[in-house]
């Protein structure tokens, strides 16, 4: 038995199997050519001993690119009429003596390969009416193959971009400062990934296309050791991110426990759907229960962070910037942010406004509740020396005489 069939591949065999029929021919077959081999993908024969899907040959020497290069005709009624045919390995083995092959090509005009027909005996019938139905056929194959064509070619574009940044061991790791709206001091910073400008692309972008080939997870573990780094850089916590799927990989919850975790605010992105959060909870437990410290990103953005902190009771909420940015000129952003500070209170849980851009911003969050900041306002991502440093605990005047 070989391998089971793509939707794909059955509807190619579908119309196949039209032009088998059709052309009352012994086999018909999609050819994939690659510029040295021809690779036979999806086949309809009535004698499968001779022709089978996977195989492959050298291209030139195959009647295809012979009938592309215009050295013989598409429709080929009896090869002995034509002694370039008859030189072929195909007229050898197995022995072709009829044939039909026309391009398959992509909508940008690109050439995919071919779609053929083929007999072991001769067929005057053949004409070229014939190949005006192997031309539609094969534009039909074009349609179902194109999706999986680009797609091969995007993953291969996303493969051929991440492989240095994984090489070198992950993304650059900057940190943006997280400040104490009541005093301005600074407490933390959130470890940001920074991917080579000429992408173009967001991180989160970045790490979802990394997901979409397979390479999400090692891409977000590099960034978490580029980001553990920094604890012994600078004071203070430091925030990192990791998605609900990656943490629960063993190598993740290996890696954190190496860390300080009194000093690890592990932010979980609140745009991922958890499928088991009670998994999720027991890989979180121990880690909280060493010192670290839990926080929701993107509050707000979605629905799904409700559910998560319903269900992980986070130490931080973050709320998302859309949410923030221009809430001092807009009374339902207002609303909205007041209404999730009393529910980040309701729920134990303090205050983080991310994309704090302005000093109005920052006042009117300051007057709702919000307990910290995070925003170019208060500091741009950069590198650790860059920091303030973390203001030493105030002493309470009662404790004074123990100083």
């Amino acid at each position: 038995m070989g391998k089971k069939r793509t939707d794909a591949e059955q509807q190619i065999a579908e119309l196949l199997q039209t032009a088998k029929k059709s052309l009352h021919l012994s086999v018909a077959f999609l050819s994939r050519l690659d510029g040295t081999t021809q690779h036979l993908e999806v086949v309809e024969t009535n004698i499968p001993f001779l022709f089978q899907e996977g195989h492959q040959q050298q291209q030139d020497q195959t009647l295809c690119q012979v009938v592309l290069d215009k050295k013989l005709p598409p429709v080929i009624p009896d090869l002995k009429a034509f002694p370039a045919a008859m030189e072929l390995p195909a007229a050898k083995m197995p022995r072709l003596r009829s044939y039909v092959s026309v391009p398959v090509r992509l909508s940008n005009g690109e050439l995919y390969g071919t779609f053929c027909a083929a007999g072991l005996t001769t067929d005057k019938d053949l004409t070229e009416r014939d190949k005006s139905l192997m031309d539609v056929l094969a534009s039909a194959a074009a349609v179902i193959i194109e999706p999986e064509v680009r797609s091969r070619a995007l993953r291969k574009e996303i493969e051929d971009r991440l492989e240095p940044v994984i090489a070198v061991g992950g993304p650059v790791v900057v940190l943006q400062p997280i400040v104490e709206l009541a005093t301005g001091s600074r407490l933390g910073a959130e470890a940001l990934s920074r991917f080579p400008a000429e992408w173009g692309k967001a991180p989160d972008v970045c790490f979802a296309e990394a997901h979409s080939i397979g390479r999400g997870h090692e891409l977000e573990l590099l960034a978490l050791e580029r980001a553990a780094e920094h604890l012994s850089r600078v004071d203070g916590y430091v925030a990192m991110n990791v998605s609900p799927a990656t943490l629960l990989r063993p190598e993740c919850a290996e890696l954190l426990s190496r860390l300080a975790l009194d000093r690890v605010l592990l932010e979980l992105s609140e745009h991922d759907q958890v499928e088991d959060y009670v998994a999720l909870n027991d890989v979180l437990a121990p880690l909280r229960a060493a010192g670290m410290r839990l926080a929701i990103d993107d509050v707000g953005a979605g629905f799904s962070s409700l559910r998560h902190i319903v269900v992980t009771s986070p130490d931080v909420i973050k709320i998302d910037r859309s949410i923030v940015s221009g809430l001092d000129t807009d009374p339902v952003l207002t609303t909205l942010v007041r209404s999730l500070v009393e529910f980040g209170r309701g729920c134990r849980a303090r205050v983080v406004a991310e994309g704090v851009e302005t000093a109005e911003e920052a006042a009117v969050l300051r007057t709702l509740g919000v307990d910290y900041g995070q925003g170019w306002y208060h500091g741009s991502p950069g590198a650790p020396d860059l920091l303030a440093a973390v203001p030493r605990p105030r002493v309470p005047a009662e404790e004074l005489h123990l100083v």
